[in-house]
């Protein structure tokens, strides 16, 4: 059981490192870059990958049983952003972090993983 817990955890963590990493490229990389980078299908494509990581995170940390659709969608979405980098160029580091998020996510879609129930310490 703790196993499971901790990889719910896990990709909670994932989902919002990636989120943060994401928007952090978006905002401070590809709109400031020239090219590809700035595309508004490729901006579309991290900018609607970003907002799934997080919207898994929150629904996971809600304790909502939707956090199976939310995680699968957010695997896809992650493949799309990755593909969409890969093709970009010069983001290898963050095309991995794609590829991470969306394993963490596809593995608490596809598995019976009990919802974290957080309580408040005595």
């Amino acid at each position: 059981m703790q196993y499971q817990f901790s990889k719910m955890e896990s990709c909670i963590e994932e989902c919002l490192r990636c989120y943060s990493t994401c928007l952090g490229m978006l905002m401070n990389y590809c709109l400031e870059a020239t090219g590809k980078r700035r595309e508004p299908e490729h901006v579309r494509i991290m900018r609607a990958c970003a907002e799934m990581r997080q919207t898994s995170a929150a629904m996971m940390l809600f304790g909502m049983e939707h956090h199976k659709h939310t995680c699968r969608e957010c695997a896809e979405t992650c493949e799309d952003c990755a593909t969409s980098c890969e093709q970009v160029g010069d983001l290898g580091e963050y095309v991995q972090q794609c590829h991470r998020c969306g394993e963490s996510c596809r593995s608490i879609a596809v598995q019976e993983v009990p919802l974290i129930v957080w309580s408040q310490a005595a």
